[in-house]
């Protein structure tokens, strides 16, 4: 009976926490994209405030000045920053991440109702109206999609966008702007109710088990960063900036561990020591609490103790320390606050040393316990890879080469048809070599998440994908066709002992769902990726809920986009040419080419195997009236950023008609007897017969 009644009550914890989780890291996501404008707007308030290090009216917002023979006050930039910038950054932020531009503006048109109809800054408004906006503008347009007659996009768009912002602002100014005020105003009592009655450490029993459990964002971002900002704008300084990010009670236990510890705890911990102090990555120090469960009692003792300290001392900060390093701290300290900030720390560290010490002192294990199973633990309750656990155990990136591979991602900028071709070839190769076990996708970089085990990368982007997967193992190339690294990772899977099956045939199945990115360009990609041989054109399209008669039927590919020697001598001209075809036959606008150029600076279209795919950016989806290919060859080479092309293949594909499209592209260039052919072609019907099922 006792399992049966506790299993239950374990999972409902366990799904209230992630619920909180993930609510407080969508917080968190609206913020600290932003946290550098809170940055500039503390600094810029601690050097010029009329209380500032070096005040100055102009800047600061004090005095008054005469403009035609009457005393106006400055309007300075500290009240503007914190009314209208931050805010709206907010609300712009958390609309993109609903619905991604288009989101972010209605966000942020939502969002000044909520400032303009309250008295005090509206960043809590800021965070309902700005993922409202995105939310409800994303449902109407589901409403008329596919139902627009074309040319009418951009005029329906435009508009709705507009209407639906304005509607927006006016329910936020009139409704939900004066609820803000008064919760903000209840809470702003509440909490100067506890700093009255001296209660305010008291918070550190919530704060600090909250961070070793991942709740902190949601208390951090939600309440106490717009509370502290709304404090500095009248006091100048708030110590709830503190409450959460000061290191001290963290650093205390890993003393503890460096003196007192044994095992991998004690080597592990002064360099997890120096990352949680100096780099302000709180993280690393969980896995040692999670070790020992007892020494929350030591980070709570320390929390509360650095809180009284502010306290009694009166000083505080001017922005959110983030990281939370003390660099960062003291950076963000209000003048004149320098020497309690630092005894807060101090005292915290002090305090939670001393209590981690007689824990750890007199307790039989003494971090002899398996410090991987913590950092497991951890990485488990966040809900994703830690990217410094590698500095605990070993893994990370590191780990990722030699540990099992399982799931590869290739990641491109737009995802439309880069990381595509190349994820079909691999697979090919993957699949071939009988390691059915791995799976292949691809992905936009914008929408990469830290679970890969492997990322293939362009090496012109691979600082942007690093950023985005920081776990694990990443590969580049400089083309996606023919890159001799595709083997080197078929090696791998090899000999990390992935026993392979019975060789099967190189044609591939699309996973039932790859990660999407951005726009219907990224939905092509993934479509793409999951095809290259074979019925591959017939799995993509069923991975998206397309099937091979939805496919382009009235000839993607003619002659008349063909061209046998094309005329241009760069790579600029190139895709000039391969563009003006696709205008020509009506298949796009002409500003349709400037985004080709435009794409074409972000990451280089070189394939390999003498193959360029020139094609618009993500955003000119738009300007594409139908489904259209252009197939220039060029006998005597063009030089694209130091390959040899041949083959400039312009693409526009209207809606989702490029999945399949981009897949059959993949299938022929990489068969190099396909490739032959194509460079012996004397007619535009010999091309259109090896590239004829393009059109099918």
């Amino acid at each position: 009976m006792a399992a049966t009644t506790e299993t239950p009550r374990r999972s409902v914890a366990a799904g209230a926490r992630t619920g909180v989780q993930k609510f407080g890291t969508f917080l968190s996501g609206m913020v600290m994209p932003n946290i550098g404008a809170f940055i500039a707007w503390g600094l810029i308030t601690a050097l010029f405030i009329e209380k500032g290090y070096f005040p100055v009216a102009q800047l600061g917002g004090f005095g008054t000045h005469t403009v035609d023979g009457q005393e106006v006050p400055w309007t300075g930039i500290v009240g503007p920053m914190i009314t209208y910038l931050l805010p709206l950054l907010i609300g712009y932020t958390g609309g993109k991440m609903v619905h991604e531009h288009r989101g972010g503006v209605v966000g942020a048109i939502a969002t000044m109702g909520v400032i303009t109809g309250s008295s005090v800054p509206m960043f809590i408004g800021a965070m309902v109206m700005g993922p409202l906006g995105g939310w409800s503008m994303k449902q109407w347009d589901k409403l008329w999609d596919g139902k627009i007659k074309p040319g009418f996009e951009m005029l329906v768009n435009n508009f709705s966008a507009g209407i639906w912002g304005g509607l927006l602002a006016v329910f936020g100014f009139f409704l939900v702007a004066p609820l803000v005020s008064a919760g903000t105003q209840a809470v702003s009592k509440g909490v100067e109710w506890l700093v009255s009655h001296d209660l305010l450490p008291v918070t550190s029993i919530i704060i600090e088990p909250a961070k070793v459990l991942f709740l902190n964002n949601a208390i951090n971002h939600g309440i106490l960063t717009p509370l502290g900002t709304e404090q500095v704008q009248s006091a100048g300084r708030s110590m709830l900036f503190l409450l959460e990010a000061n290191p001290g009670p963290g650093m205390g236990v890993l003393l503890a561990y460096m003196i007192f510890g044994r095992g991998a705890a004690k080597t592990s911990s002064i360099g997890a020591g120096v990352i949680h102090f100096l780099g302000g990555i709180h993280e690393i120090y969980f896995p040692y609490v999670l070790m020992k469960p007892q020494l929350i009692l030591a980070t709570i003792a320390g929390g509360m103790t650095g809180v009284a300290v502010l306290q009694m001392t009166h000083v505080g900060l001017v922005g959110s320390p983030a990281p939370g390093s003390i660099i960062a701290v003291l950076a963000m300290t209000a003048p004149g606050s320098h020497f309690g900030v630092i005894m807060s720390v101090l005292a915290a560290t002090a305090v939670s040393f001393a209590v981690s010490s007689l824990i750890l002192r007199f307790s039989k294990d003494k971090g002899e316990g398996d410090l991987n199973a913590a950092t497991a633990r951890m990485e488990e309750m966040k809900g994703k890879k830690s990217s410094v656990a590698s500095a605990l155990t070993g893994a990370g990136a590191g780990a990722a080469a030699s540990g099992p591979i399982r799931k590869i991602v290739f990641a491109c900028d737009a995802g439309m048809g880069s990381s595509a071709m190349g994820a079909s070839v691999l697979r090919n190769k993957i699949k071939a070599a009988g390691h059915s076990e791995v799976s292949v996708t691809n992905s936009a970089i914008a929408n990469l998440k830290d679970e890969w085990d492997l990322v293939v990368v362009h090496q012109d982007l691979a600082d942007r994908a690093a950023q985005r997967v920081p776990s694990a193992r990443m590969v580049t190339v400089d083309n996606f066709m023919g890159s001799p690294r595709y083997d080197e990772i078929v090696e791998s899977l090899d000999e990390q002992g992935a026993a392979p099956a019975e060789p099967q045939s190189a044609e591939p199945v699309a996973p039932a769902s790859a990660p999407a990115a951005s726009g219907s360009a990224a939905a092509g990609s993934s479509a793409v990726g999951a095809t290259a041989a074979g019925t591959a054109g017939v799995a993509a399209a069923a991975s998206h809920g397309t099937t091979t008669a939805d496919a382009p039927q009235d000839g993607v590919l003619s002659a008349r986009t063909i061209v046998l020697s094309g005329s241009a001598a760069s790579q600029s001209g190139a895709i000039d040419e391969a563009g003006r075809l696709l205008v020509d036959a009506g298949a796009v606008e002409p500003s349709y080419v400037e985004s080709m150029h435009e794409r074409e600076a972000s990451v280089p279209t070189y394939m390999g195997n003498l193959l360029a795919i020139p094609h618009g950016t993500n955003e000119a989806k738009n300007l594409i009236s139908s489904s259209a290919l252009s197939f220039v060859r060029y006998p005597d080479g063009i030089d694209w950023n130091g390959k040899e092309v041949k083959f400039v293949v312009g693409i526009a594909g209207k809606g989702k008609d490029h999945l399949s499209i981009l897949s059959k592209i993949a299938k022929v260039f990489s068969d190099k007897t396909a490739v032959q052919q194509l460079l012996d072609a004397r007619t535009d019907e010999d091309i259109l017969s090896i590239l004829g099922k393009v059109n099918g």
